[in-house]
């Protein structure tokens, strides 16, 4: 599937290699201001090239909008957006077109479908999510009508890290850390990993803000079920935590229930989310990032024949994936909250007759 959303819904397209990646937004509310400016820069957070901690595979990823806007207003019909690959380099591939990279995608895709796009990954290749960001970016716009605010950074990276989050000093960090007593050493931890010819995983943090009450469904649309579907649909995530997350498992009911007095819950353990309904609080996530399977040391596979290789990568890898995954997660997080808004409206028949002025 290439479809994410009901009411608020993504079909990306495009390849690694190809002409272009692009995105079509169906469900976005007509009249609504979008400002190119702030989904460029959404953008730009994500982009590869800018530094040593990602890769160097530079792209200018400039956005263009192709249907759905009119003097600045989206229109109610889909929103087309497109961005073009300028910098391939298809030839690092040529090696790998009959072998199986480990860690990657490339044994499933060759026995699901009979066939690949071993350039780059092809459709597997995290290249596509630069075009969910620019989507993420339209349900941002949207939900900050509502006050709904966003914010990620990254918590660790190879195993380096700590609960003290300031998404200020992340906004501006190299590597979005959220520790500044932690970024110098995690920088280390990156390019030793690089120099080394091999990679790091690493934990993306995502907040929202100022959600209201009564964001998701009760039973298979949950906010928390939807939030993991969107996160583990990123490119090399293996796991996702809300609220306490993994710590819940270890505690006792006393421990982990968020007790409640007049001014409201007296903790957050459950993130935001209760019943699968959001409850008003905070909504804090975890992204744990695998290590990128694109390295650059002698690894053992096999080829399509099922004859055992020696396998030697070439090409252009992030040391990590967390860094600019933590971009991707936060927009994944607002597609799903833009949809659940939408979900949400006339759940009510005063909100319904309210809507008709009836």
């Amino acid at each position: 599937m290439n479809r994410f959303g009901i009411r608020f819904a993504i079909t990306t397209f495009g390849e690694s290699h190809g002409d272009l990646i692009g995105v079509v937004i169906d469900g976005t509310p007509a009249g609504l201001n979008i400002d190119l400016a702030f989904i460029q820069n959404e953008i730009e957070r994500r982009r590869g090239g800018k530094n040593a901690y990602s890769t160097q595979r530079k792209e200018s990823d400039e956005v263009e909008i192709i249907s759905g806007v009119f003097e600045g207003k989206s229109t109610g019909t889909p929103i087309t957006m497109i961005i073009k690959n300028e910098n391939q380099k298809s030839r690092d591939y040529s090696a790998v077109s009959q072998l199986f990279r480990p860690g990657h995608a490339d044994f499933t895709y060759q026995h699901k479908y009979g066939i690949r796009d071993y350039r780059g990954g092809g459709r597997s290749s995290a290249r596509e999510t630069a075009v969910r960001v620019s989507a993420g970016a339209v349900a941002k716009l949207m939900l900050n009508e509502l006050n709904i605010k966003f914010m990620s950074g990254v918590s660790h990276i190879g195993g380096i890290g700590s609960n003290n989050y300031n998404f200020d000093f992340a906004r501006e960090s190299e590597i979005f850390s959220l520790d500044p007593e932690l970024e110098t050493e995690q920088k280390r931890v990156i390019l030793d990993a690089k120099e080394s010819h091999d990679s790091v995983g690493g934990i993306a943090v995502v907040r929202i803000e100022n959600l209201p009450i009564g964001l998701g469904e009760p039973l298979y649309y949950k906010l928390d079920s939807m939030i993991a579907d969107a996160m583990m649909g990123i490119n090399g995530v293996k796991a996702v935590e809300i609220g306490s997350g993994i710590k819940s498992s270890s505690l006792r009911g006393s421990q982990n229930n968020d007790q409640i007095n007049s001014h409201g819950f007296m903790s957050n353990n459950s993130g935001g989310i209760l019943g699968g309904i959001s409850n008003g609080d905070i909504v804090e996530i975890k992204v744990h990032f695998k290590p990128t399977p694109s390295i650059f040391l002698e690894q053992k596979t096999v080829d399509i024949f099922g004859t055992e290789q020696n396998l030697n990568l070439k090409g252009r890898h992030d040391p990590t994936i967390v860094v600019r995954g933590s971009v991707v997660a936060e927009a994944m997080a607002s597609l799903v909250i833009a949809d659940l808004v939408l979900l949400n409206m006339g759940r009510r028949i005063g909100d319904l007759k309210k809507c008709y002025q009836i």
